[in-house]
């Protein structure tokens, strides 16, 4: 496999996660693929450049370099669903509007998946693991952010509209409620935003997985709707004009995470 993933070590207890942000396919995928996935249409699009501020803001950042449709990097190694209702898997088999993903007998084969297990979806776990145990010794809490984005109209998955800033904490168990609280009250002061807490996305496997308050590590997953950035349809277009004032607001989202992290642990 080409590089897996990239990753940036930062200088404050703050670790962001980008596992849906990769373009890389591999030969088998490519072949296979229906000709509307083709675009790649379920990317977490241009995520690394909406928080292109992370590092000078000191964070620590991780970014998949393969794109979901070979492995999705937020679901655990044993496939056990995480939502009810409709959903993908590892191996993703549909698109997020139920259609399937591959062409009739052109899904990779169980060898080449467990390729993409061992040397895609490992490595960026391991990432994962070593960078927030570094934090947690050096800081004595480490901050996990999983950032995700998806179109904001998606009926195969959910009803309506989906709000602009979707925060998920696996209902409560993945950080503390006083930093949940926190966020939500960051996300009501941004002006013309929706958001909910723990709504349809209360988190995926990264979220809940890491995220251990007990032992002093907070995570929350981010599922941001692209119309607060970019275009929805193709070419997929990043819009400045969105994403600017879309870009405060995260930004004053991690920067509340670390204002409440060093408030918590320094009393």
């Amino acid at each position: 496999m080409d590089k897996v993933l990239s990753f940036h070590q930062g200088r404050l207890p703050l670790l962001i996660s980008m596992p849906h942000a990769g373009l890389g396919l591999t030969d088998a995928v490519r072949d296979g693929l229906v000709e509307p996935a083709r675009s790649l249409p379920d990317t977490d699009w241009h995520i690394p450049r909406l928080y292109d501020f992370a590092r000078d803001l000191g964070a620590s950042v991780v970014a998949a370099e393969y794109s979901r449709f070979v492995i999705d990097l937020n679901r655990p190694d044993d496939d056990k669903p995480l939502y009810a209702g409709a959903t993908t898997g590892l191996y993703p088999a549909t698109l997020f509007d139920g259609e399937p993903l591959f062409k009739d007998g052109q899904v990779p084969s169980a060898v080449e998946r467990a390729t993409y297990l061992e040397q895609v979806w490992r490595p960026y776990h391991d990432t994962i693991r070593r960078e927030l145990d570094r934090l947690r010794d050096a800081f004595g809490y480490a901050l996990l952010w999983d950032a995700h984005s998806i179109r904001s109209l998606i009926p195969h998955l959910f009803d309506g509209k989906l709000p602009d800033f979707n925060l998920g904490t696996f209902n409560g168990a993945s950080c503390d409620p006083a930093l949940a609280e926190r966020l939500q009250s960051v996300c009501a002061e941004a002006q013309g935003y929706s958001h909910v807490l723990n709504g349809r996305f209360k988190g995926g496997h990264i979220t809940r997985h890491y995220g251990d308050p007990a032992n002093h590590i907070h995570a929350v997953q981010l599922e941001l709707a692209q119309s607060t950035y970019m275009e929805e349809t193709e070419p997929f277009a990043y819009r400045e004009d969105l994403a600017q004032p879309t870009q405060r607001v995260l930004k004053a989202l991690l920067q509340a995470c670390l204002q409440w992290g060093k408030a918590h642990y320094q009393r």
